[in-house]
C-alpha cells in the first residue's frame, strides 16, 4: 500500500514540528483579526497571538466547544467573507442548532488531499473502483472522501446510502474494489448479500474504508471474514474538516493524524490537564491550514490516546488509538460509567451473538436499569431453553465483570434490531422520556 505524500507524511520530527509552529502562528493572527469569538477570548485572558512562541504555548489558549460553534450559528465563526466560501456543511442540528462549516477553494484542496492520504492508506490506487454509501448532502463524509477518490484517479460510484440490494447489483456489474461507509452498513450489506445468496468471493471487493462511528477490532474482524476484504479504520468530524483527519495504513495498529494540517492533544476530560503520551483522554484538534473556518483547541468529545512511536510503514505521522468512545455518549448507570463499545467488544467474544445489538436504559422506581438486547444465531434463539438460560447467564457475567455493573441481557431473534443506513443507533435511554 502506498503513501500518497511522502514529504509530508515521512518528515522528520524536527521539521515536522517547525512547520506546525509556522502555521498555528498564522492561523492564530488570522483567528484573531477575523473571527469575533476569537478576537474576545484572547483579549478575555490578556493573550495576544505573538504570545504564543511553542507548541506547548497553546495549552493557555481556552478551549473551543460545539456550544461556542452553535452559539455563533450560523456564520460568526467564519474567518473570511462569504463570497470566498464555495461550500457549506452542517450537522443535523438533532441536539439544537447545527454547527455550520464552511470551505474556500483552497480548503476543498486541502480536503481533497487530506481523503487522498487515507484512500492510499487504506489500499486505494488510482486502478480501483470505489463505492460511496455514505448519504450525500450536508453530511461531510461522502464529499470529503469522494474528492480525494477523484484526486487518486480512481473510478468513483457515488451510490449514497441506502438500498442495499441495488448496492449490491452495483457491486456486481460495476467490479466494485473498494467500499466505503459506517462499520455497521457494511455489516448489514454482508447480512443482506446472505439473503440474496450472493457469494462475496464472486465479487471484486478488495478493500473497505469505514468510519463515522465507533468500531472494535472484533466487528473489523467480522467484516473481514464476511466480506473477503482488508478493512482500515478513518477519522474525522465536520466541525474540523470532514474525513481526512486521520486514517489507518496497512500495520492497522492506530490511525495516522495529519499533523501538517492538525495539532492534536489529549486531556483529562474533567480537568482539561493535557495528558502524555499512551494515556486515553479527550481529544482535542487545532486546525493549522483551514481558511474559511479555523478553529483553536476545539474539543473533540473523542476518547483516545497518542503514539509517537515510529510506524514500520515508513509515516512520522502521530498514531491516533480506534476512538475509544465519547464523553457525551458515555452513560452513567447507578454511579457507574459505560460505553457501548465495552459492551460490544464482551459480545464479539461470545459464539452464537450476531454482531448486533441495542442497549435499553430505563428507571424503576429511583434505580436506573440496564438492558441489553442482543441477536443471536437462529440455532441458538431456537434451541431448548436450558441452552438460552445459560448463553444469557455467561453474558450477564462477562458484562458484570467489564463493567463493574449488573444489567439484564435479552436475546433476540437474527435481524430483529433496526438497521440503519447510517449510523446505528445503540441506546435507546427511556429515562429521559419519563
Amino acid at each position: 500500500m502506498s503513501i500518497w505524500n511522502n514529504d509530508f507524511e515521512c518528515m522528520s520530527r524536527d521539521e515536522l514540528e517547525q512547520l506546525q509552529l509556522e502555521r498555528l502562528q498564522a492561523t492564530l493572527h488570522r483567528a484573531y483579526k477575523n473571527v469575533s469569538f476569537y478576537h474576545h477570548l484572547f483579549n478575555t485572558i490578556g493573550l495576544i497571538p505573538e504570545d504564543i512562541r511553542s507548541l506547548a504555548d497553546l495549552a493557555n489558549i481556552p478551549f473551543t466547544t460545539k456550544g461556542d460553534l452553535r452559539e455563533a450559528y450560523p456564520y460568526g465563526m467564519f474567518a473570511v467573507p462569504l463570497r470566498e466560501v464555495v461550500r457549506i456543511h452542517a450537522s443535523s442540528g438533532t441536539t439544537g442548532k447545527p454547527t455550520v462549516v464552511g470551505y474556500t477553494r483552497g480548503d476543498l484542496k486541502v480536503w481533497s488531499e487530506l481523503t487522498a492520504r487515507v484512500l492510499a492508506a487504506g489500499g486505494v490506487g488510482k486502478d480501483d473502483v470505489v463505492q460511496i454509501a455514505f448519504g450525500y448532502g450536508l453530511f461531510t463524509g461522502a464529499f470529503g472522501l469522494h474528492a480525494g477518490a477523484e484526486r487518486i484517479g480512481a473510478s468513483v460510484i457515488p451510490a449514497g446510502s441506502g438500498h442495499s440490494q441495488r448496492q449490491i447489483q452495483i457491486m456486481q456489474d460495476f467490479r466494485t474494489t473498494s467500499l466505503v461507509s459506517t462499520p455497521s452498513y457494511a455489516l448489514h450489506l454482508a447480512e443482506t448479500m446472505t439473503e440474496m445468496k450472493v457469494e462475496p468471493k464472486s465479487l471484486h471487493l478488495r478493500v473497505g474504508l469505514f468510519g463515522a462511528e465507533p468500531w472494535s477490532e472484533n466487528m473489523r474482524k467480522e467484516i473481514e471474514e464476511r466480506l473477503g476484504i482488508s478493512a482500515t479504520d478513518n477519522y474525522g468530524l465536520s466541525e474540523i474538516i470532514g474525513p481526512g483527519v486521520a486514517g489507518e495504513c496497512h500495520e492497522k495498529s492506530g490511525l495516522h493524524i495529519f499533523e501538517d494540517h492538525f495539532y492534536p492533544e489529549v486531556i483529562e476530560p474533567d480537568t482539561g490537564r493535557v495528558l502524555p503520551p499512551g494515556l486515553e483522554g479527550e481529544l482535542i484538534l487545532t486546525t493549522l491550514t483551514k481558511e474559511a473556518f479555523p478553529l483553536i483547541r476545539f474539543r473533540t468529545g473523542d476518547i483516545t490516546s497518542l503514539d509517537y512511536a515510529p510506524c514500520p510503514c515508513g509515516r512520522t505521522l502521530v498514531r491516533m488509538a480506534r476512538v475509544f468512545g465519547r464523553t457525551d455518549d458515555m452513560l452513567i448507570i447507578r454511579g457507574v460509567n459505560v460505553f457501548p463499545s465495552q459492551i460490544e467488544q464482551v459480545l464479539f467474544e461470545i459464539e452464537g451473538t450476531e454482531p448486533h445489538y441495542q442497549l435499553i436504559l430505563d428507571r424503576k422506581g429511583s434505580l436506573d436499569e440496564l438492558e441489553v438486547w442482543v441477536e443471536v444465531t437462529e440455532a441458538i434463539f431456537y434451541d431448548e431453553m436450558k441452552r438460552q438460560r445459560e448463553l444469557v447467564e455467561l453474558i450477564e457475567d462477562r458484562l458484570e465483570a467489564t463493567l463493574g455493573l449488573h444489567c439484564r441481557v435479552k436475546l433476540v431473534e437474527p435481524r430483529s434490531i433496526h438497521r440503519s443506513e447510517g449510523k446505528a443507533q445503540r441506546v435507546i435511554d427511556r429515562r429521559k422520556w419519563k
